[in-house]
């Protein structure tokens, strides 16, 4: 791009960065987001907890062990009936005692569904924190790009009011000398009041887009890296719009948590037909008790082993477990829609993506030539002026021309290099290598 240098140096004093200060690139300003943004640190730490989903359950498939124990004071108050051959009486004394029990499941169907669904769920943790990722790129490079877009409106805003301030004091000697009328005058300071109305506008935006950078990086920005001139447009590969969306319907991260949700629904379905299944278990007690007395007047000591299996058989919960079966089986079909409408919003998605890359590079190659255009457009205007064939009006409209298609054309470069990120993004492959290609024109 094209800068004049006088703008260049009242940026930065409105950035308030150093002359010899170090712009910092796209890159260095995602590292940034990746340590700081609030956003990403809950998907990092959303991803840990669906991690340990895996533990859970794996744990409903090994042995459980429970410790119990117990110290009681007893009174109690003691009358036979009859001719027993025991005295009545009160007796008071002290028992206690612990125990250890080891249940280990040998058949619920339940338990290894559950651990199966385990699985997917990690599976979809895994996924949502790498759209996460993909996000934070996305993010950073908008938010990057809009602050550059501001800075380069303000530039234009200024060179154009420059431009302008010119034109007016031109006007006002012609109609010193009597070359012009007091409309070129007056044309030409409402467009000076105009411009500088916008010029307060666009400083206001740079500043709400600085803040907006300053919520990923919690860092205000002071200077960043510029588009480059060694900017190029470089079309999809491979051109075909079609292959982009076959590839999004393999590696899409969103179908990956649609199939999976699908899949978990299916277990769903099995796991809750399962609640009228037996369930086998291994037990196993170890206890001992002690007492310093008993109501016979002489204190125990008991110890207690035993190991077997168990056997339950659910025979009716008040028609509980029919209804979990036919919530689960409306879920499996609520499921399979979602997978559905995910996998077509994918491949809509894939394909806006891609025509957004094919269209900025048509729309850029459009706007340069527009630019050429303009450029020529206002230095006839401006020679016209000089021999009486074009007005003062004429030069400042074929300025505003020249200006606005300046800052469309820097619009349109960066709406490009974003949609190229989107496009990676769309086919689930967006990485920290994509964005460093981009960064690179940024030098």
């Amino acid at each position: 791009m094209t800068k004049l240098k006088p703008l260049q140096l009242l940026l930065a004093a409105v950035l308030g960065a150093s002359a010899t200060a170090q712009a910092a690139d796209l890159l260095e300003t995602f590292h940034a987001a990746q340590s700081n943004d609030p956003v990403f640190a809950a998907a990092r730490a959303a991803q840990q907890a669906g991690q340990e989903k895996l533990s859970q359950g794996r744990a409903t498939l090994l042995p459980t062990v429970t410790l119990n124990a117990n110290s009681t004071f007893n009174d109690q108050t003691m009358q036979y009936r009859g001719a027993a051959p025991f005295p009545g009486g009160n007796y008071r004394y002290n028992s206690s005692g612990y125990g250890v029990t080891v249940v280990q499941p040998l058949f619920r169907q339940q338990n290894w569904l559950a651990y199966t669904e385990s699985e997917l769920q990690v599976v979809q943790a895994e996924a949502q924190f790498k759209i996460a990722e993909q996000d934070l790129i996305l993010r950073v490079a908008q938010a990057y790009f809009d602050v550059l877009i501001a800075q380069d409106s303000l530039q234009l805003v200024v060179a154009q009011k420059n431009a302008i301030s010119e034109q007016l004091e031109q006007a006002k000697r012609n109609f010193e000398v009597g070359s012009a009328t007091i409309t070129d005058t007056l044309e030409a300071q409402a467009r000076h009041d105009l411009t500088g109305a916008q010029e307060i506008a666009v400083q206001n935006n740079l500043e709400i887009k600085r803040r907006a950078l300053q919520q990923l990086i919690n860092a205000m920005p002071l200077d960043l890296q510029p588009l480059g001139k060694e900017f190029k447009l470089d079309a999809p590969q491979p051109a075909d719009m079609e292959k982009w969306v076959d590839d999004a319907q393999m590696k899409s991260l969103q179908l990956v948590i649609a199939q999976a949700g699908a899949e978990l629904a299916d277990k769903e379905v099995a796991r809750n037909r399962g609640g009228h299944y037996p369930t086998l278990d291994l037990v196993a007690n170890y206890s001992k008790n002690a007492a310093t007395g008993s109501s016979f007047g002489v204190g125990s000591d008991s110890t207690n082993k035993s190991v077997g299996v168990q056997l339950n058989m659910p025979l009716f919960q008040g028609g509980a477990a029919n209804s979990r079966w036919r919530e689960a089986e409306a879920n499996r079909e609520r499921a399979r829609q979602e997978l559905e409408n995910t996998r077509r919003g994918v491949a809509t998605q894939t394909r806006q993506a891609y025509l957004g890359v094919v269209s900025g590079i048509a729309q850029v190659q459009a706007l340069q030539q527009a630019l050429a255009s303009s450029e020529s457009v206002l230095e006839a205007s401006k020679l016209g002026q000089e021999v009486g064939v074009r007005t003062n009006l004429d030069v400042l409209n074929a300025q505003q021309q020249l200006y606005s298609t300046r800052r469309d054309l820097y619009q349109a470069q960066y709406n490009y290099l974003v949609s190229q990120l989107r496009l990676k993004a769309a086919t689930g492959s967006l990485g920290e290598e994509d964005l460093g290609s981009v960064n690179q024109a940024l030098h």
